[in-house]
């Protein structure tokens, strides 16, 4: 391999290291001691009660992993958003699992709490899928009950979910398996079935401390809304257990006997690996989020047999579209070439940017796929749509707008992996979130903004400049460069991976090598909804 293939290595494998370092902190919630408290009351984590539930030695996908991650600070950090939500198998059943995380705050909900929950159940109405909820939950951080309490998007919400999986007939199983209070206690209570732990489960409105404050009733909490006053007087709970290993096992009771689902019928054969190495995607990819590489170089160490049928192969360059296979199912790719490539009438264009021609062929690739009822996978690699006279004058806006359309339309599921730069409109023509992706991961190489880093530090270094000179201040060319250097400091932060993760703008950041996992769990998750909508795109700009 030649000199750039091993520096892409070592620079993405360092930065690879920094994903599993962060994951593995990640997953001690809120630490070591708090972990040894939940189990000296004889509780499992979250993550071990997941572990414990489903099927050994299968596939699972986490979601939301890094959310929260560097919010909430002054509070001590949420690591996860207090919460653990994981797609996968329970008794060969493909389900979501969400889980509250006790060592975090007591699983108190924060705003990015309810904004993952919110996510998860997302998922499973989308998808079809069964949901499993393990409750162990102080209820709303009272600090930030305003970012939580009423709003459309808050706490509340998911109680309606829950009420809409119900009528959609998607199958809800909870486990009070902790404290589970106030609000929060509707969640089990509005599944199908509720079970709880005997001793270390309790379920209430309001607590002993607040009943006693609101009508001066002296109770505990035991006798207020523990397992047996809420399986053998309320009736509220169906069945308790002793431990939560019992409990868990009775939910794979559950689920060793649900009845089989109507399937979407995407296609998929026996699955092959690819015939290129897909470990060389480390050294093919560069670092250099500048640096222009082949995006077939990458796609082929993905798809199965590495093999492509490209649509339009001579046409619109600058987006590869191609159907293909990813783990045996059949796939519509829609990736930005980084290349700079030239046209038939001798024209350059620069690789990531979408121009009328390319953005014409994906807009019909699109409507394609829907018509063949094939998968969408979006692989953006995007600095957005091309700017100037002369694609203004080629109508690069209605052109933009009819790809927009057909995406936003389509009814067929789609994906998008973010594997570099995904910036402005670049992002939402190539099914950024706003445009309901059933998984949206990022390898750790992403960038996500408005624009790139050096663009948008110096348009604000000009906007903060001005402003001081129209207050009568004067700027030295040494301050300016020192203020140059702030704005680009805080700017590359939140261009981070990590950053949009945080905000669940992504639904994770992942290795390269888990893509094929991720797309492939992710059709099988959409094979569980079939479609019942007819692809109708309105009016397309011509």
């Amino acid at each position: 391999m030649d000199i750039a293939f091993n520096q892409n290595e070592d620079q993405i494998k360092q930065l690879l290291f920094k994903l599993q370092h962060k994951t593995e902190v990640v997953k001690l919630g809120g630490g070591k001691s708090r972990i040894a408290k939940e189990h000296e009351k004889g509780k499992l984590t979250a993550r071990e009660r997941i572990t414990y539930l489903l099927d050994e030695g299968t596939e699972h996908l986490e979601v939301g992993a890094f959310a929260a991650d560097g919010m909430y600070e002054e509070e001590g950090g949420c690591p996860s958003a207090g919460v653990v939500s994981v797609i996968g198998y329970v008794q060969g059943r493909m389900c979501m699992v969400v889980a509250n995380d006790a060592t975090v705050k007591a699983g108190a909900w924060f705003p990015m709490t309810a904004k993952k929950n919110l996510r998860a159940q997302e998922i499973a109405m989308e998808n079809r899928l069964p949901i499993i909820y393990l409750v162990d939950s102080a209820g709303v951080f009272l600090p930030m009950q305003n970012e939580i309490f009423p709003d459309k998007e808050h706490f509340g919400r998911q109680f309606r979910n829950n009420a809409k999986m119900s009528a959609m007939g998607i199958i809800q199983v909870a486990a009070i398996m902790g404290s589970c209070v106030a609000g929060g206690a509707y969640l089990p209570i509005m599944s199908d079935e509720a079970m709880i732990v005997d001793k270390t489960g309790s379920i209430f409105l309001a607590g002993s401390y607040l009943v006693r404050a609101a009508i001066g009733e002296v109770v505990d909490n035991e006798t207020l809304g523990g397992a047996t006053t809420h399986c053998e007087i309320s009736g509220v709970t169906d069945n308790k257990y002793d431990s939560d290993q019992e409990c868990l096992d009775a939910i794979k009771n559950i689920f060793n006997k649900i009845g089989h689902f109507e399937k979407a019928g995407f296609d998929r054969i026996e699955a092959q690996k690819p015939a290129l190495d897909e470990k060389e995607l480390y050294g093919v990819f560069p670092a250099d989020r500048v640096k222009p590489y082949d995006m077939l170089d990458v796609l082929k160490r993905i798809v199965d047999n590495s093999e492509l049928e490209e649509y339009k192969k001579d046409y619109g360059k600058t987006l590869i579209c191609a159907t293909a296979r990813i783990d045996g199912w059949a796939v519509g790719i829609i990736a930005n070439q980084r290349k700079i490539v030239k046209n038939k009438k001798g024209e350059m264009q620069m690789g990531g940017v979408i121009y009328s021609d390319s953005a014409d062929k994906a807009a019909r690739f699109i409507m394609n796929c829907n018509q063949r009822r094939i998968p969408l996978v979006f692989v953006q690699d995007v600095s957005g749509f091309m700017v100037g006279s002369k694609a203004e004058h080629g109508g690069i806006i209605k052109d933009g707008a009819k790809m927009v359309n057909a995406m936003a339309n389509s009814v067929v599921p789609k994906f998008t992996i973010i594997v570099g730069n995904s910036y402005g409109a670049g992002n939402y023509a190539m099914c950024g979130k706003a445009y309901d992706p059933r998984l949206i991961y990022s390898w750790p190489t992403a960038q996500m903004a408005v624009m790139s880093g050096a663009s948008a530090a110096k348009t604000l270094l000009q906007i903060k400049v001005a402003s001081l000179k129209k207050s009568g201040q004067e700027i030295t060319p040494e301050a300016e460069q020192q203020l140059l250097q702030e704005i680009t400091a805080k700017y590359n932060e939140e261009l981070s991976p990590y950053y949009a993760a945080s905000r669940l703008w992504v639904d994770g950041v992942i290795d390269p090598l888990e893509t094929r996992k991720v797309i492939s769990m992710g059709i099988e998750a959409a094979n569980h909804a079939p479609i019942t909508e007819r692809f109708n795109v309105g009016v397309i700009q011509t």
